[in-house]
């Protein structure tokens, strides 16, 4: 492997290099760092998370800049304010002996007066988010026409937060000539787009294969019913005493309530997810940095920003809606040289994406099963010991040793280890000694059904948007019912099916009477068939409509279905559209 002189760095970056303490170039590095030196050239560079993408452009634009002029010479984008603040960090650092320079991050949530004057004091480089800066450049407070260099970080996570407009606008500013470096660590169709319109023969060069996972990453799933899941991700955490895990959920009301779960189950867990403030952000964070916060559970967009080599797991407490985020996720963990752990928490009707994940990713997951109280016991009580036997003796413990001694002077040495870890082995025996076997085979179904489930059709599907997960998603949101009270959720073209318990029964009927969305009637029965596709089912539905609607040659109220006011009033607060209804991905 080359070493960073034989890389064509100049002395005042060397100087910061050794000073950080890096030795030798990772492999995207020692690749991006000599064609972006020799050559005004556009680059597409696909790498996983953490491995030391920033320095790969960072020191060349570095290097290539004039710190004696004032003018705006680079531009990285990036798709969170905390990603948007690291990068900023380390271009400082890696730039610290290059007198004159000035690297301004420009993000929302913070004063865009107090940032606007930093830039006017002369920045070579900013370093920004998509929607904070099409805002400046809109109020005409940064000037990127003279720019010489741009960066799409994490290219593919802000195309999938939905920045393609704001990042087409942004580069419209910038003139033709200038070299744009595209870094990602997956290479969806949206960012070959970005690629071909914005690039011009670009270099490319790929760190392992196109969305393929690190090698520092093993892949485990187990295989639970889906209301087990809570119960199973406790088991996980209690099996690995030392866990340093990412929690990842597909929604901020799915993550907020595993973590406050977590929290009274008396689990070190925090919440990170976009509806939170940005000071309890940067507290949440600032706790998982420190390691006072062991479980931080977190959506997809919000975890853009956790920079952490430590993180021993990462936990897909669900999976994501596009198969490709896996690999960002699986990224949190194995970073700097370390290995880790991506687990995947699945039901029955989930273990076909696995499949699918193997096949972007490249590697084999390990179908694992979840560990049975009497394992856990055993490893929390040899996990204790090791601790206690590594443990340094503190002799300030000298001067109580006396009334020590003289309390267990009558307990034998065996007698007194046992008292000892029992204190910590008995909790969890006691929580334990009665539990059930969480893991089902692949034949069992998806949900413990108890035989008391009731089966209903719904008149929308895959024509109105919804796939099996949006489709649960909207239900649990509409009806405000937990992550395990709606499943085996099949969504056909034009309507759908899905369970619940009986107990559910009566809400769900009473809550979709009169329930319009995008003026028709969303219609919900209790469905006389198991499986979808029957024609009794289908034309049930329609037959339903048609009488809501009025249907026939001489209806003149096609949306309505009923004309009395006490109609009209009855579900007026349940009245909108699907597009303004349905779960949406997080936005910053």
């Amino acid at each position: 492997m080359s070493t960073f002189q034989d890389l064509g760095l100049n002395d005042d970056l060397l100087q910061a290099i050794t000073d950080l303490g890096f030795t030798k170039p990772s492999e995207v590095q020692e690749k991006a760092i000599p064609i972006l030196l020799n050559s005004e050239t556009d680059l597409v560079a696909l790498a996983q998370t953490g491995t030391g993408k920033t320095a790969a452009f960072g020191f060349p634009m570095l290097q290539k800049i004039d710190v004696n002029s004032r003018t705006t010479q680079g531009v990285i984008l990036s798709p969170t304010r905390e990603l948007c603040l690291q990068i900023t960090n380390e271009m400082k650092l890696y730039g610290k002996y290059c007198k004159g320079l000035n690297v301004v991050a420009v993000y929302g949530g913070a004063s865009i007066t107090d940032q606007a004057r930093e830039i006017k004091r002369g920045a070579q480089i900013i370093v920004a988010t998509p929607g904070r800066m099409k805002d400046m450049i809109n109020r005409r407070l940064v000037d990127i026409s003279k720019i010489q260099y741009s960066v799409l970080d994490e290219a593919d996570e802000m195309l999938n937060m939905g920045f393609k407009e704001d990042i087409t606008d942004i580069l419209s500013h910038t003139p033709t000539d200038k070299s744009t470096w595209l870094f990602s660590a997956t290479m969806p169709r949206e960012v070959a787009s970005i690629a071909k319109n914005f690039m011009h023969n670009p270099q490319e060069i790929t760190v392992g294969n196109k969305n393929e996972s690190t090698s520092q990453v093993s892949h485990e799933y187990y295989l639970v019913n889906a209301r087990d899941r809570y119960q199973a991700l406790k088991r996980l955490a209690d099996a690995n005493p030392d866990i340093f895990s990412v929690i990842f959920c597909r929604t901020k009301r799915d993550t907020q309530k595993v973590a406050e779960r977590l929290i009274e189950d008396g689990y070190s867990a925090g919440a990170l997810h976009g509806d939170l403030s940005q000071n309890q952000r940067d507290l949440v964070m600032k706790s998982f940095r420190n390691k006072q916060i062991q479980m931080l559970v977190a959506t997809d967009v919000a975890a853009r920003g956790i920079d952490v080599d430590d993180v021993t797991h990462v936990i897909n407490y669900q999976l994501p809606d596009e198969i490709e985020t896996y690999t960002h996720r699986s990224g949190r963990t194995g970073r700097a040289g370390k290995t880790g752990v991506s687990m995947v928490i699945v039901s029955k009707s989930e273990v076909r994406k696995i499949k699918s994940i193997e096949r972007i990713i490249k590697k084999q997951f390990t179908k694992k099963e979840i560990p049975n109280g009497m394992e856990i016991c055993e490893v929390q009580l040899m996990s204790l010991a090791n601790k206690v036997h590594n443990t340094e003796v503190n002799h300030d413990i000298d001067a109580y040793l006396g009334d020590i001694n003289t309390l267990f002077e009558d307990t034998s040495k065996e007698e007194l280890i046992k008292k000892f870890f029992s204190v910590e082995f008995t909790r969890f025996y006691n929580y334990y000694q009665k539990a059930l076997d969480l893991n089902i085979s692949t034949s069992n179904d998806d949900h413990k059904d108890s035989g008391n489930s009731v089966r209903y059709f719904i008149n929308v599907g895959k024509k109105d948007g919804f796939d099996w997960m949006s489709l649960k998603d909207f239900l649990k949101e509409v009806l405000e019912l937990g992550q395990d009270d709606v499943f085996k959720v099949e969504a056909k073209d034009t309507f759908s099916f899905f369970n619940t318990e009986k107990e559910q029964q009566e809400k769900i009927l009473s809550f979709f009477t009169d329930y319009k969305y995008n003026g028709r009637f969303v219609n919900v029965e209790v469905s006389e068939k198991r499986r979808g596709g029957g024609r009794r089912d289908r034309n049930r539905g329609r037959r339903r409509d048609d009488r809501r609607s009025g249907s026939g040659s001489n209806s003149g109220n096609k949306g309505g279905r009923r004309s009395d006011n006490k109609s009209k009033s009855r579900r007026s607060n349940k009245s909108g559209d699907f597009a303004s209804s349905r779960p949406r991905r997080s936005r910053r």
